[in-house]
């Protein structure tokens, strides 16, 4: 986005990183203990010709001054943008865009079909076990269109390609990320799937959580035109009717709560 271009273009992420880690130089690079995990070793490295940082140790974490600030300080993407771009003294455009909003939802609704065949297919198997042993239904599967996103990394990614879909708006929906080596590849892999819909029924973003220990439990899709986290009730399009007819609703911490 032309945003967040600009604001990288005027920030460096090394002095940004330095604010809140204490950094070495180590020739080109500079390293520092991971701020993400315990660690006697340094293993978290700042590349300021990328301008990007990565953990090589047991996180593996990695990205931009973006990416940063938002782990950092458990932020959205749109906090992140806020603050940095008032940093850069880079003014947000804030006026809505319907058709790339709707762009949006059409390319969620792709992947959400994806995911559900996925779901359907040998591959998710794991996901299937754990939702038997959760004693989720067949019907409140399909209810609440849950899905598999496969351990390949370019599963969705040459789906969404074979569908005509322009990969740098895929990438804008929060379903494809751009990783240190300039590759794109897919943001969910390996997770149980949970659309997330607006009080209209349409996909903005999705929930996903881990099926073993090797991951963070649960990721969501992060802020975008469509997509706003602390406005949207996960299931709140299947429940707004009867909410609307008793008066009252209940509202719970998780998705699997929510099916539940």
């Amino acid at each position: 986005m032309a945003d967040t271009d600009a604001i990288k273009s005027r920030l460096d992420v090394v002095e940004i990183i330095s604010e809140r880690v204490q950094l070495q130089k180590a020739g080109r690079n500079y390293k520092a203990n991971c701020p993400f995990h315990n660690e006697k070793t340094p293993s978290f490295i700042v590349d300021p010709g990328r301008q990007s940082w990565r953990c090589f140790g047991q996180c593996s974490e990695g990205g931009d001054v973006f990416n940063f600030l938002m782990k950092i300080d458990q932020i959205e993407f749109g906090e992140a943008l806020g603050v940095l771009a008032q940093r850069a003294g880079v003014e947000i455009d804030k006026g809505g865009d319907p058709e790339k909003t709707n762009l949006h939802f059409e390319i969620n609704n792709i992947a959400l079909k994806f995911y559900q065949e996925a779901l359907l297919s040998t591959e998710g198997s794991l996901a299937k076990t754990y939702l038997d042993k959760r004693g989720v239904s067949l019907e409140i599967r399909e209810k609440f269109a849950l899905g598999y996103s496969p351990r390949g990394r370019d599963s969705l990614k040459t789906h969404l390609a074979f569908h005509g879909v322009d990969l740098n708006k895929a990438t804008e929906c929060g379903l494809l990320v751009q990783s240190d080596d300039g590759r794109v590849r897919d943001f969910f892999w390996g997770r149980l799937m949970f659309p997330i819909h607006d009080r209209r029924g349409r996909v903005v973003g999705f929930g996903a959580r881990a099926l073993d220990d090797t991951m963070p439990k649960y990721i969501n899709t992060a802020a975008t035109p469509a997509f706003d986290k602390r406005r949207t009730l996960y299931g709140f399009h299947l429940s707004r009717e009867a909410i609307r007819a008793s008066n009252e609703g209940v509202i719970v911490e998780g998705y699997m709560d929510v099916i539940a």
